[in-house]
This record gives structure tokens, C-alpha cells and sequence, in this order.
């Protein structure tokens, strides 16, 4: 029998190229995005590389944490799963809100993926052994890791803002993968690095804070990787036999172990990011 993945944002770049690889190697995978048409076109890839009807589409808005939640609940009801892929996520030039109030990137990048994998997680230890995948990115690099307010005080700045939540969800990974271990579920992060995608094209200088825009041209050019090579890390956490056994792991754009992006976790700061999503959750995804 297939084994069983769900790839969220998996109807384009990295994610597609995730649910590729994973359909390649045997995997049955569902696939979840916004957009029916694409979500059919990803279908057809994902069948192509399998050689036999392996993907599956769900529609569902990821910025919502309701339509998350009822998500994650159907997904749940279906059984077992192998793998969960939290792909969804992005990064905008300008501020925006999720349905129920919380901007973007901390809805995105953050909350929704916390929302999903919670009501995944009995259906994922019943898979077991079975892994987690959280999608993070160097962004983290930039964050202003300050948790007092839903947002730091000051100018929005889409590379820090999404730093910030992709930082805190780095703390509710390595959480999750001690919370995880004696069930059996493994959890990794998974750096892509530096990709050409659709998200990566529509950024224009202004989601840089004023003091890193003279390398604007440099960052720009780094993000110009190729897709498929983006979907190494997440492949590699998603199936390397080398990891069994092995949690809590961030792994890098060529899917090695590498601590770079959790140095800057502290106790403090792992408690202070703690108690923000608590706060949030509570508010806005109750």
C-alpha cells in the first residue's frame, strides 16, 4: 500500500516540486491550494510522475485558520497519514490580513500551519513512524524577534515580518518534535534556500527595512535558484532513510543538518514566542 502525504501550497513552486518528488518515489499525495484550475494541473503532474493516479487536490483557504481547522478535521477523518508537508507560506511587499484579523505572514507562515498539524497529529501518530515537515526559510535572519504584540511596533517590512513567524515557528517545531517523539511522529524544518517563484518575482525592494537596501540587488539575484532544486530540502527531510530515528533536525538548502537558523532560539526567547501563540490562538482561532 501507498504511503500517504498532504503538501499544503502544493499547486506551485516548491511544493509542487515536493509533491513531484514524493509521487515519483510511490507516494499518494493530496496537494492543498486556493485555485481549482491549478489545483488540477498539479493533479496531472503529480499522476505523470507516478506513472498512475497518485495526487489528489483540496481547495482550502490556509490564511483562514476556521477553514484551516475544518481542513485538518476532514483530512483527520480520513485515517492514518505518513507525512505532513507544511509548505503553505509567503512573503508580501505590503501588509495584509488574514479573515480573521491576523496579518499574513504571521496567519501564513505560522498559525495556520500550528492549526493543521494540531488536528493532524493523532491521524499522523497512527502512521507512525511517520514525519512532519515545516517548510522554514533564512528569512528568520531578519526577524525582529520581539513577541510583546501581535506586531513589533514600526514600519511594515515584509522580509522581517515574515522572519519573525517562520523564527516562531521554528520554536513550535523543535517543541513539537520533543512533544512527538514518544508517539512516533519525527519533525523536521526544511530550508529550500533560494528559488524562482512566483512569490520571489513580485518582491520589489520595499520589503527590506531601510539599512539592508543597499544589497538589494545581491538578495534579489539569490533568489534565483531553480524551483526543483528547492524542493531538495524538503525531499530529504520528507524521506531520507538517514533520518530515521532523528528529530527536532533543520536541515539546509542541500538537506544536511545544519543549526544556523536556531541559533538565535534562547530559553526567553523560546517562552516569550510560546506565550504569543498561545495569546493569538486563543483570540483568533478559538
Amino acid at each position: 500500500m501507498s504511503k500517504k502525504a498532504v503538501v499544503t501550497g502544493g499547486t506551485g513552486g516548491i511544493g509542487l516540486e515536493t509533491a513531484v518528488g514524493l509521487a515519483a518515489e510511490g507516494w499518494d499525495v493530496t496537494v492543498v491550494g486556493r485555485d481549482a484550475a491549478r489545483g488540477d494541473a498539479a493533479v496531472a503532474r503529480i499522476d505523470a510522475s507516478a506513472g498512475r493516479a497518485a495526487g489528489r487536490f483540496l481547495a482550502a483557504e490556509l490564511s483562514s485558520l476556521a477553514r484551516t481547522r475544518a481542513l485538518g478535521r476532514r483530512l483527520a477523518a480520513e485515517g492514518p497519514l505518513d507525512l505532513l508537508v507544511n509548505n503553505a507560506g509567503g512573503m508580501w511587499v505590503t501588509r495584509w490580513e488574514s479573515p480573521e484579523g491576523v496579518e499574513a505572514g504571521i496567519a501564513l507562515n505560522h498559525l495556520s500551519p500550528y492549526v493543521l498539524t494540531e488536528e493532524l497529529l493523532d491521524a499522523l501518530a497512527a502512521g507512525a513512524p511517520s514525519r512532519i515537515v515545516n517548510v522554514t526559510s533564512s528569512a528568520v535572519e531578519a526577524a525582529q524577534p520581539v513577541y510583546d504584540e501581535m506586531e513589533p511596533p514600526g514600519p511594515y517590512y515584509g522580509l522581517a515580518a515574515t522572519g519573525r513567524a517562520k523564527l516562531a515557528h521554528l520554536v513550535h517545531t523543535l517543541d513539537l518534535a520533543e512533544r512527538m517523539k514518544p508517539r512516533g511522529v519525527s519533525v523536521f524544518a526544511a530550508d529550500p534556500g533560494p528559488a524562482d517563484t512566483a512569490n520571489a518575482a513580485a518582491m520589489t525592494i520595499d520589503i527590506l527595512p531601510p539599512a539592508m537596501r543597499p544589497h538589494w540587488e545581491m538578495i534579489r539575484q539569490a533568489v534565483s535558484g531553480p524551483v526543483p532544486d528547492a524542493a531538495r530540502s524538503p525531499l530529504a527531510a520528507a524521506t531520507d532513510p538517514a533520518l530515521e530515528g532523528s528529530t527536532g533536525v533543520v536541515l539546509d538548502s542541500d538537506g544536511r543538518p545544519d543549526d544556523k537558523l536556531t541559533a538565535p532560539i534562547t530559553p526567553e526567547l523560546a517562552d516569550a514566542v510560546r506565550s504569543w501563540t498561545a495569546g493569538l490562538l486563543a483570540t483568533y482561532a478559538s
